[in-house]
């Protein structure tokens, strides 16, 4: 491909995307710039609980990790509210759903076209959290469907899998904020009863934060994505991988490279987890 088509399709958005070396289809758009992993990609750091000692991770964890390094994490107003207090601890999905469209807990229900409340497999391994809906999301009551949910279906492709199966995915909070602004941390405790729920819903193996919002939500400790790459952190006894939004990867190509890392990163503790187990071994 030449240069000056390449230079086009960048200033397009549509390059680079992602594909492993192997079978899988990532199904590419014509004429997108394929960006493939070198060879002999460099090792990414030893995974690393940020919040626990191993003795206190659940047994699978334990074998999972060669290393425990120990930080101090930054303090900030502490996002999670139990579900129980706010009454949706019991809901199955269906009224789980309805409440969450009929929410006004929030400022943000009064700007909403519709709330938007996820969407998936329901007994998902795999759990991917955004940050909110844009505004496409907000006509469609779907998340993850404009421009950067295209980018998020090929990052799922990239590791072998696709929307709707073993994949659920949500959003830190399920209103619109206007103009898309970061939600605030108010914002995300009134919703955060919401994804705790589904969380206990889906009981997935493994949790993929996207973006600063959803990991400080989950995690609620301050998160700089740059420090928290590489390193396993824990949801309650569920690891948690952190890395960029795909949003985010749209203004900034660069760093898609680092997020293929992280996706790589995520699909290893993956396999660990199921081989601790005895589930047999796939992404």
């Amino acid at each position: 491909m030449s240069q000056r088509r390449d230079s086009i399709l960048r200033e397009m958005g549509l390059a680079p995307l992602w594909r492993v070396r192997g079978p899988v289809d990532l199904n590419e758009e014509a004429g997108a710039v394929v960006l493939e992993p070198p060879k002999e990609a460099p090792p990414v750091p030893p995974a690393a609980v940020a919040s626990a000692p191993s003795s206190a991770l659940p047994r699978p964890l334990r074998s999972v990790l060669p290393a425990v390094t120990s930080r101090e994490p930054e303090s900030m107003p502490p996002v999670g509210l139990p579900a129980t207090s706010s009454g949706v601890g019991e809901l199955d999905w269906d009224a789980l759903e309805a409440r969450i469209r009929s929410c006004e807990a929030c400022g943000l229900c009064r700007r909403r076209k519709q709330a938007v409340p996820g969407v998936g497999d329901r007994e998902a391994d795999w759990l991917f959290v955004g940050e909110g809906p844009g505004a496409e999301e907000d006509e469609r009551g779907e998340p993850f469907v404009g421009q950067a949910g295209r980018l998020l279906d090929n990052m799922l492709a990239s590791i072998g899998l696709k929307r709707g199966e073993d994949v659920y995915i949500g959003n830190a909070v399920k209103c619109r904020p206007p103009h898309n602004r970061t939600p605030d941390t108010a914002e995300l405790a009134a919703c955060f009863p919401y994804l705790q729920r589904q969380i206990e819903l889906v009981q997935p193996r493994l949790i993929v934060a996207l973006g600063r919002p959803a990991a400080q939500a989950l995690l609620t400790q301050e998160i700089r994505i740059g420090a928290a790459r590489g390193k396993l952190f824990t949801y309650g006894s569920i690891p948690v991988v952190v890395t960029y939004h795909p949003a985010y990867l749209l203004r900034n190509l660069p760093d898609k490279a680092k997020a293929w890392e992280d996706l790589c990163f995520a699909r290893r503790t993956m396999q660990r987890l199921k081989a601790e187990d005895g589930t047999p071994r796939s992404t």
